[in-house]
């Protein structure tokens, strides 16, 4: 794609903006809404549309070349990605449920599932790229040095006499087996030889029948080909072919595709390097051109300013502080009149803001309680982030003609402005400095009698409140050294190289229809995925994503045995190029033992992970913490004395902090409820894959590891005798047939079901009895209560006829039950 493709993706993209912000900030406020089954229609057909648009953007931020275009690009991303987040979060306190479902509204919106997929911005990693290649290769530095050091020599390490007699036996005993086969082998060769010259010897047959047995056996050949091609003819017609992948005809032009993104984006770097260079020329430039008759303009204006309020006033005015906007707010279309008794009445208005703050918030309190029905929070996402880039776009890059522009470079008459407002306030500064002490000579020379009477009042200074700081029990020590150490105490561990993308499941297609059979449909591996990105990658990706979303610090992936929880939580790490630090507590046993120790690992944590933010913090096994009774090989690596510790731990997490701490977890129902979930407040469960998923498994990772899909492999009948088994039995059963000598035969023997039967037999199954028991557990959560309460309402709402319970019973904007809904409590 040119850049006038992106250039047009963009202009759609801003269109669709255009029409979520008429939703967003409507001319008149929207009256609120009582059925919270429509509000909650709302917010998710909001959230499916600004998905659409944070695709269109993400691509456009990833492959537009101009620097200023891609400045403006980032801000309307990064308002879009925080909404996305916001819309999530509102969505779960509307119905109380981490899964959602959007199939009646992709039908309505004439959308496929893959539309409904939330990208990871490339940025996350690209612009940090530099400092995670310098992270990755001092791990790398650090755990050569350990690897050295434990392979060193030493007097224990010497090898037995019956160790090395048993080497050598081996070794002699493979080498004569090779000798025996070689033999073997000849002889065979020497037999097949022997055979062919008696049979020369014989009669030879005649030549009409020998002929007629050829023409026979190739007619034979010629039809069955024919029949073939007929038949695969007809199955390509019907959609019913199968694919085969040994040639995959899509490969170059990816390839293409990828070295054609990857070229574009050299071009951004060094077109952003030329913009860099371009705003320090041109701010210098400006400053030495134009600096000095700024600063000469705003004397004579502000001298003038003086004589004329002396004139009107018959004294000197007060000249604004610098906190007011210093000699701005004396040039802000005001009269002189009106900035001398703003001046005057800031002192006596100071006391009377306590008093109007009070009646103020008692005011918003009746109002919040008299109010019924839901409305649409308002956003600081799409106030500060979101509505004014629209505004600039609209107003300057929606109607620029940029014909001449081929190559994308900077717009010096952007930065000529962009650079002179910020001389003209640097030297308004300056000048301000040096007009206040001129006005106070002035004062001092002219009003000596005046001046000597009046005593001066001292400014009162607010007391700040001194928040609590963490402590710092490392003051002399670098952060390099502090990760060394973490490195060499196997907290700090190198994740495998997973994308979130690798995660495979299939997209759920009848929740609505299960739904309305009065039952709760089972989340899949897509939603799981979602929900990962959501929680886990989007709000941490972005700092300014992250000061404004709703903050998740703890977050629980759980499911069972097999599942993908690890490739989940691993995908997490790298769409982020975050750090993972493993504190699970039989990995900190034997190094940080005792309160001291825990202390001292929360406060290195802490410390490392702020610093090298985004960071993720492990705890393998998560439900040991919180379990009632626990196993003798269990109780010696103490793992209650971590979870007393963990919430004083998060408290010290603040807005802007990127740290996530992620549990895992296979038997979370052997766990006390209450306290777990305070820590995690997130909770991803991975259910057991469906039809969709298993079958989307078998047919991406039999090629992945080099296997051919054939008709003759039966996938549909693979997939269901597949049914009770998980995506890490499928994944280990494909690697297990899936050998090097299998490969081999594979063009004569073709891959069947049954080649993997025998490996999916050997595995554990997951039975209905440990589906449900994850079930009740999920129901035992606070939101798990809160849903199932909310499910019992609905239906008693719907079996009145008239819905007012269901409808009464929805919340105001902080998710809070109508009246009626808490009587009925």
């Amino acid at each position: 794609m040119s850049h006038i493709s992106y250039n047009k993706q963009w202009q759609d993209a801003q269109l669709a903006v255009a029409d979520m912000l008429a939703i967003e900030t409507p001319a008149q406020p929207r009256a609120p809404e009582t059925d919270i089954n429509a509000a909650f229609q709302l917010v998710a057909t909001m959230f499916v549309k600004y998905v659409q648009i944070f695709r269109k953007l993400e691509q456009c931020y990833d492959q537009i070349v101009h620097p200023q275009k891609r400045r403006l690009v980032r801000t309307v991303l990064d308002g879009v990605m925080g909404r996305i987040v916001e819309l999530k979060h509102e969505m779960i306190t509307m119905d109380y449920s981490e899964y959602h479902y959007f199939d009646d509204i992709l039908a309505d919106l004439k959308l496929t599932p893959n539309d409904l997929e939330i990208p990871i911005p490339n940025y996350f990693v690209l612009e940090r790229a530099q400092a995670i290649e310098k992270r990755e290769r001092l791990l790398g530095q650090i755990l050569a040095r350990m690897t050295s050091e434990n392979d060193k020599p030493d007097g224990t390490g010497m090898m037995s006499i019956d160790d090395a007699i048993r080497i050598i036996q081996t070794h002699e005993r493979a080498r004569q087996g090779r000798l025996r086969a070689k033999q073997m082998r000849e002889l065979r060769l020497n037999d097949q030889r022997a055979r062919q010259r008696a049979n020369m010897g014989e009669s030879k047959m005649d030549k009409s029948l020998a002929a007629t047995i050829i023409q026979k056996y190739y007619r034979r050949h010629v039809v069955r080909r024919e029949a073939k091609k007929f038949r695969d003819e007809e199955y390509m017609f019907l959609g019913m072919a199968m694919p085969t992948f040994a040639k995959d005809p899509l490969k170059n032009v990816l390839a293409g595709v990828r070295a054609h993104e990857d070229e574009r984006r050299k071009r951004q770097e060094k077109h952003e390097i030329n913009y860099q260079q371009a705003l320090v020329a041109t701010r210098e430039k400006i400053k030495q051109t134009e600096g000095p008759d700024m600063k000469e303009r705003l004397q004579d204006q502000i001298r003038q300013w003086f004589i004329e309020c002396r004139n009107a006033s018959k004294k000197f005015p007060d000249f604004p502080d610098e906190d007011d906007g210093g000699s701005n707010a004396i040039f802000a279309n005001k009269t002189l009149g009106e900035i001398q008794a703003e001046l005057d009445a800031k002192m006596e208005s100071k006391g009377k803001k306590g008093k109007d703050k009070k009646g103020k918030k008692g005011k918003k309190k009746k109002k919040k309680d008299d109010d019924e029905g839901w409305t649409l929070p308002e956003s600081e996402f799409v106030n500060e982030m979101i509505k004014p880039s629209t505004v600039t776009y609209q107003n300057f890059w929606e109607t620029r003609d940029e014909s001449n522009n081929f190559e994308q470079n900077y717009d010096s008459e952007i930065i000529k402005e962009e650079k002179r407002a910020e001389v003209v306030d640097e030297v308004r500064i300056e000048v301000d400095a040096l007009m206040r002490e001129e006005l106070k000579n002035l004062k001092a020379a002219i009003d000596k009698t005046k001046q000597k009477k009046k005593k001066k009042k001292k400014k009162k200074k607010k007391k700040k409140k001194k928040k609590k700081k963490e402590k710092d029990l490392t003051p002399d020590r670098t952060i390099e050294s502090l990760y060394e150490e973490l490195v060499m105490n196997r907290i700090i561990v190198r994740p495998p190289k997973v994308a979130l993308s690798d995660f495979v499941g299939d997209f759920n297609y009848l929740p609505s229809l299960i739904r309305q059979a009065k039952h709760e449909p089972m989340p899949t591996m897509y939603d799981a995925k979602q929900l990962a990105a959501l929680y886990g990658v989007l709000p941490f990706g972005s700092e300014k994503v992250h000061e404004t979303a709703p903050q998740v610090k703890g977050l629980l992936i759980c499911g069972p045995r097999g599942c993908g929880k690890h490739t989940l939580l691993h995908a997490i790490v790298n769409e982020l190029g975050a750090n993972l630090f493993d504190i699970t507590p039989s990995n900190i046993f034997e190094t940080y033992r005792e309160k001291e120790g825990r202390k001292m690992l929360l406060h290195l944590c802490s410390k490392v992970g702020k610093a090298l933010q985004p960071t993720v913090i492990l705890i393998d096994n998560c439900e040991k913490l919180y379990k009632k009774k626990l196993k003798p090989e269990e109780k010696q690596f103490e793992p209650k004395k971590l979870a007393k510790a963990l919430p004083k731990w998060l408290k010290l997490i603040k807005h802007g902090d990127r740290v996530l701490l992620v549990g895992i977890s296979n038997e979370p129902y052997q766990a006390t409820v209450k306290p777990m979930m305070k820590v995690f407040s997130r909770c991803i469960l991975l259910p057991r894959p469906e039809y969709g998923t298993r079958l989307l498994l078998w047919k991406t990772l039999i090629p992945k590891y080099g296997g051919i899909i054939t008709p003759a492999l039966d996938l549909t009948s693979l997939t269901k005798l597949s049914d009770a088994y998980s995506s890490g039995d499928i994944h280990d059963t494909i690697v297990e047939v899936l050998t090097e000598r299998r490969l081999a035969k594979m063009a004569k023997h073709p891959l069947i079901a049954t080649d993997f039967i025998s490996g999916l037999a050997q595995r554990n199954a997951i039975y209905k009895e440990e589906e449900n028991a994850f079930k009740s557990w999920w129901k035992k959560t606070p939101l798990g209560k809160k849903h199932e309460r909310f499910l019992e309402e609905q239906e008693s709402g719907e079996g009145d006829g008239k819905g007012k319970k269901g409808k009464k019973g929805g919340k105001g904007k902080k998710g809070k039950k109508g009246k009626k809904g808490k009587k009925k409590k």
